[in-house]
């Protein structure tokens, strides 16, 4: 009988709890249930901005430091995709996003100063 006490008086607790899990499966399964050129096409997107963080954390001269540091966070935020996608083919898609970078910074000042720390 404790345990009907205690989710009576937390029912609110349980009801949130119920509610993020939901929200989480029905984020993965939105994901998961897009082409799959639309999911390549997010992480491509998101590895235009990692690039440019490790750049700006790591600097010039460090480019398998900050290619390490970016395959790291692509695992942490995309565990799943991760499991399926080989280290060479993600160097690609750095390479791609890399070269993207670079045009960004030749045509956008902000992105400049984004990157010079300022």
């Amino acid at each position: 009988m404790n345990v009907l006490y205690w989710g009576i008086e937390n029912w609110y607790f349980i009801v949130t709890g119920v509610v993020l899990v939901g929200m989480g499966i029905v984020t993965m399964l939105d994901f998961f249930q897009m082409p799959k050129k639309s999911q390549i096409a997010k992480v491509k997107q998101w590895l235009i901005l990692a690039v440019a963080e490790a750049e700006k954390r790591l600097g010039d001269g460090t480019g398998q430091l900050k290619l390490r540091k970016v395959y790291d966070w692509f695992v942490q935020r995309f565990p799943t995709l991760a499991a399926h996608i080989t280290f060479d083919t993600f160097a690609v898609w750095v390479d791609e996003a890399l070269e993207q970078m670079q045009s960004m910074i030749q045509e956008n000042e902000k992105v400049q100063k984004y990157l010079a720390g300022a």
